[in-house]
């Protein structure tokens, strides 16, 4: 399947004139995924201005889903600095090589004993791109004292992906907060459109700018902080609860290896806020412990103890098998 992908995607970069659009699937983590429309023209203004940034270019590691935007682009990078992309974590040795991974991949690879040996190989890389979701200070810290050398990306594949890195954007690329603290995205690397619904289009791509879904805000530098999604602002009792916040303080509990957080539908509360949560803690020490920093009405009403997050092909948290989970236990 990958390998058909880098052909396919050999082909149209190579193609005379400006080809057709490449299609990307979204996640679909809140609901139906979207086909995105990524003209060429868009990736490889991200391939170029992520080559600039990072400052270097080289063979790039597949260890990501191909059909997502970030394995597409990883892709391209490779081929456009002429480089055949190594595919399933081929981890080379020597030479400027880079890779990209989601949080998930980098906790459960430090994480793992056995895959020591993946992490030696990770030192030798030029760069590691790390997005696809909120990244937990801690784990950067961990990855860094290993040796690694990361960049958080924020973008999506409305913006050919990543086109923010560690809270800069690419060179072209704008950004500014909306309304309701909302972060626009404007320049050469957006999207055309969605496949196949013009009513979708036409209400995320304004004069110019990509209306994302997620809240943000700017430091006086200019750097960006993802603040969370807009649809993870929990009403609980009529008192707004950022969910993003209640999760990233609940991951640096001791004993929690990995936590996310949602509002779930509540007769009495109208949403109450669950947390979701890998590691021995009970309810009323979670509820304390975010207490310690945040105001109590924020602190979870719910805690569903679990092995492991249910996952997306592209690593990111399956927020609707979370619900069902929530709502089955809470039945």
């Amino acid at each position: 399947m990958d390998n058909g992908v880098v052909a396919a995607l050999r082909r149209w970069l190579d193609a005379p004139g400006e080809p057709e659009p490449w299609v990307v699937e979204t996640s679909g983590s809140t609901g139906r995924p979207k086909r995105v429309l990524l003209s060429r023209r868009a990736v490889l203004a991200s391939v170029a201005a992520s080559e600039r940034r990072v400052g270097a270019s080289g063979v790039w590691v597949l260890a990501l889903p191909a059909s997502y935007v970030a394995g597409v682009q990883v892709i391209c990078r490779s081929l456009v600095a002429g480089h055949e992309p190594l595919l399933d974590a081929a981890w080379p040795r020597e030479g400027t090589w880079f890779t990209s991974l989601v949080p998930t991949q980098l906790h459960r690879l430090l994480d793992d004993p056995d895959q020591r040996g993946q992490v030696a190989a990770l030192r030798t890389a030029h760069t590691i791109l790390l997005g696809g979701g909120p990244i937990d200070p801690a784990l950067r810290a961990r990855a860094e004292h290993e040796g690694l050398r990361l960049v958080a990306t924020y973008g999506s594949a409305e913006t050919a992906g990543g086109c923010v890195y560690d809270g800069m954007p690419l060179d072209g690329v704008a950004v500014a907060i909306g309304p309701e603290g909302r972060i626009r995205i404007g320049g050469p690397t957006l999207f055309d459109g969605y496949q196949d619904d013009p009513e979708l289009t036409a209400r995320t791509l304004v004069d110019g700018w990509f209306l994302t879904s997620d809240a943000g805000r700017l430091d006086d530098d200019g750097r960006l902080q993802v603040l969370g999604r807009l649809d993870d602002m929990v009403v609980s009792g009529g008192v707004n609860v950022p969910a993003a916040a209640v999760a990233a303080r609940l991951r640096e509990h001791p004993d929690v290896r990995a936590a996310e957080v949602l509002g779930v539908p509540d007769e009495e509360w109208g949403s109450r806020v669950v947390a979701f949560v890998v590691g021995d803690v009970a309810l009323d020490d979670a509820r304390a412990f975010v207490a310690e920093r945040h105001p109590r009405s924020w602190a979870p009403r719910q805690l569903v103890a679990l092995e492991a997050l249910p996952l997306l092909g592209n690593g990111k948290p399956d927020r609707l098998a979370l619900q069902d989970l929530a709502l089955q236990e809470h039945a």
